[in-house]
């Protein structure tokens, strides 16, 4: 799995003036073939018309809760959260190939997280991007969800060019980010700090 997991957030790459398609591709162009998009507040029709945009410059395209819209746009799989479709129902509805990530917040949700394709863990670090976010977790937990998992694992929350050496050292196969990007002026050349970042503490 791909070190940074880029989160297309069309509010916050709105509120800072950026061009999320033009964006999505300069991700594509790093290599960054898989990106989650996540527009909260968006109505289903513009939604829609985004991840359409998106599907056709984002290699591994995923979309956050809305299996309908991840499966009318044709994108590559959904990320569900812990009160979205359950990952067996999704399943059911989903082609063969379709990516199933899961969003896990302590180990009690880890144990039961059943079969998604990959899993993220988090918040490791306090985050902004939500309205009622879930309780720090730290790195030590992220730890311990790596012995616990053995999927691919992505750690979520908080990651900036700070922290994300941490995570990786934890465990996490790749660090979601939202606001280190869409924060950053150019949030392409942002994204390659990071992956320059994961070669430097490769590194010994």
């Amino acid at each position: 799995m791909q070190p940074l997991y880029p989160i297309l957030d069309a509010e916050m790459a709105q509120a800072h003036g950026h061009d999320l398609v033009a964006c999505a591709r300069g991700f594509a162009g790093l290599g960054l073939e898989l990106q989650q998009l996540r527009a909260k507040t968006l109505p289903g029709g513009e939604f829609l018309a985004l991840a359409d945009r998106l599907r056709a410059v984002v290699p591994t395209l995923i979309v956050n809760d809305r299996l309908d819209i991840a499966l009318m746009a044709g994108a590559a799989g959904v990320h569900l959260g812990q009160d979205d479709l359950p990952i067996e129902a999704a399943r059911r509805l989903a082609p063969e190939g379709f990516v199933i990530g899961l969003s896990t917040h302590n180990s009690a949700q880890v144990a039961v997280a059943g079969k998604p394709d990959y899993l993220a863990y988090g918040p490791v670090f306090a985050t902004t991007t939500k309205l009622k976010p879930d309780a720090v977790v730290g790195v030590q937990a992220l730890a311990e969800a790596r012995r616990g998992w053995p999927g691919p694992l992505v750690a979520i929350g908080g990651l900036s060019l700070e922290t994300c050496g941490a995570a990786w050292r934890a465990g996490a196969d790749a660090v979601a980010v939202i606001s280190a990007l869409w924060a950053a002026a150019q949030p392409v050349d942002a994204a390659h700090q990071f992956l320059l970042a994961f070669e430097r503490q490769k590194l010994p």
